[in-house]
């Protein structure tokens, strides 16, 4: 057995008798360099108000660095699962004449849920190289809810475990503001980019509230503001991969 001791690692004698082999130094946790985040602005589209229940039409995934520099997107259309149904409230909000046309793209070339889990999975791994993904969420316990169900019944497994960052939660931090006084409305003006649509298509939503998101951590870390993102996509080799209307 190895022996753990001052911080060193000290593997047994090996059998010829030549004595130990070597020592590594472990680095303590305070010491080593942080791992860079890396923020996955999350949206999906549903057709009622929770997963199992009710499908997952479609979801946009963002990824940014703190410097608000979109390094990759994720955009995929799902067929309905087999055992689910639809919410009614929820269908007649989609029917409305603002949102039928985001509808109509959400069901534009529909893959199977397996197939779009594991190309979700394998994208998440391509960004690891940019840092470490959390998913965030507006909210985090819609969207993150469902993308949580979706990996576990389709792969069983998730391959961001439980990191998820709720927007609303973190701004009222920042804010120092109760949950329930911090909305979109109240948000200071420089948290939102002009040019940035929300259209109910998920991506378009996703590239939206990651640069808010990314507005407001560098906000609460004292960071210059950073007033476009930079598109990174074709320059970092990662192109955007869509399997949607959009």
């Amino acid at each position: 057995m190895p022996e753990f001791a001052a911080g060193f690692l000290r593997r047994p004698r090996d059998e010829g008798g030549l004595g130990v082999r070597g020592a590594f130094s472990r680095i303590p946790p305070e010491k080593a360099p942080p791992t860079p985040e890396l923020y996955v602005s999350l949206d999906i589209e549903a057709d009622g108000p929770c997963p199992g229940l009710f499908s997952m039409l479609s979801f946009g995934m963002a990824a940014f660095t703190l410097e608000k520099e979109l390094v990759g997107t994720l955009s995929i259309n799902l067929q309905t699962l087999p055992d689910a149904r639809t919410d009614p409230r929820t269908m007649q909000w989609w029917a409305l004449p603002d949102n039928a046309t985001a509808y109509e793209k959400s069901r534009v070339d529909p893959i199977p849920p397996r197939q779009a889990m594991l190309e979700c999975k394998a994208w998440l791994e391509s960004m690891r190289r940019f840092g470490r993904p959390i998913i965030c969420g507006a909210p985090s316990g819609f969207d993150f809810t469902f993308i949580y169900y979706y990996f576990q019944r389709e792969l069983g497994e998730s391959p961001v475990g439980f990191a998820s960052l709720d927007l609303r939660s973190y701004a009222a931090a920042v804010l120092k503001k109760q949950y329930r006084h911090v909305g979109k409305r109240q948000y200071p003006p420089e948290w939102i980019d002009e040019g940035l649509p929300h259209t109910h298509v998920a991506l378009d939503d996703a590239i939206e509230q990651g640069c808010i998101l990314i507005n407001m951590i560098r906000a609460n870390l004292d960071l210059p503001h950073v007033f476009e993102m930079t598109d990174r996509r074709d320059a970092g080799g990662t192109p955007a991969l869509s399997r949607t209307g959009s």
